[in-house]
C-alpha cells in the first residue's frame, strides 16, 4: 500500500501541521463532489495478506538496502528516500509476535483466514493502543464506511464529533486520500476527561 496524500493542503511550521487549508489536494476534487466512499482510518500498524501469506509494513530508510523478500509498494520517495513495502511475518521471529497474535485472534473471531488485502493491526501492542483494548486484532482497511458531509466544514465537524483517528476516501476500490483529526488540531488519541 503506497502512501496516499492528505485530502486538504496543510500549512507547516517546524515540520508540524499548523493548520489545514480549505484547498483540496490536486486530483482529489472528486471527494467534495460526493464520489467514492469515506471509511474510518484506524491507528495501528499496517499489514497485508498477499497470495495467502501474511506481511507487515516495512519502511526502507534512505540509503539502506531492503531486506530479503521485500515487496515494494511504490518507488522510493524522491525527497525523503523512504521506500515503503512489505516483509513476511515470521512466526518464529520474536519481533513479529504481536502481529502473529493479532492475526490468530482475528482468525478465531472470524472463523476463516483473511482474504488478500491490507489490514490495520490494532490493540494492546500497537501504536500506543489508542483504543485501550486488552487484546490485539486486525481490521480490514475500508471496512467501516461512514456518511460525512463532503465539504471542508462538514469533514472538520465530523472529525470533531467522532473519536476516530481520521477518514480515508476510496475510489475505484482503492484508498486515494486521507484526513486526520490531528490535521485540524483535534486531540488524538482522545484522552478521557477525569
Amino acid at each position: 500500500m503506497k502512501k496516499i496524500p492528505t485530502l486538504f493542503e496543510r500549512e507547516f511550521k517546524d515540520h508540524k501541521v499548523v493548520k489545514v487549508l480549505p484547498k483540496v489536494h490536486p486530483g482529489m476534487e472528486w471527494v467534495l463532489e460526493g464520489e467514492g466512499i469515506a471509511t474510518v482510518k484506524y491507528d495501528g500498524s499496517c499489514c497485508a495478506v498477499i497470495d495467502g501469506k501474511y506481511y507487515k509494513r516495512y519502511d526502507c530508510k534512505k540509503g539502506k538496502a531492503p531486506p530479503e523478500g521485500f515487496i515494494p509498494c511504490c518507488d522510493p520517495d524522491s525527497i525523503t528516500g523512504h521506500w515503503p513495502g512489505w516483509v513476511k511475518v515470521d512466526d518464529n521471529n520474536p519481533s513479529d509476535k504481536w502481529f502473529v497474535k493479532a492475526y490468530n485472534f482475528s482468525m478465531q473471531c472470524n472463523l476463516s483466514p483473511w482474504v488478500d488485502g491490507t489490514y490495520e493491526a490494532i490493540g494492546k501492542h500497537f501504536n500506543g493502543n489508542p483504543y485501550n483494548y486488552n487484546y490485539d486484532d486486525l481490521v480490514p482497511h475500508g471496512r467501516n464506511v461512514v456518511e460525512v458531509e463532503r465539504t471542508f466544514e462538514g469533514i472538520k465537524k465530523y472529525l470533531s464529533e467522532h473519536e476516530i483517528e481520521g477518514l480515508v476516501f476510496w475510489k475505484d476500490g482503492s484508498p486515494q486520500c486521507k484526513i486526520k483529526r490531528s490535521d485540524f488540531g483535534f486531540e488524538w488519541p482522545v484522552k478521557e476527561n477525569l
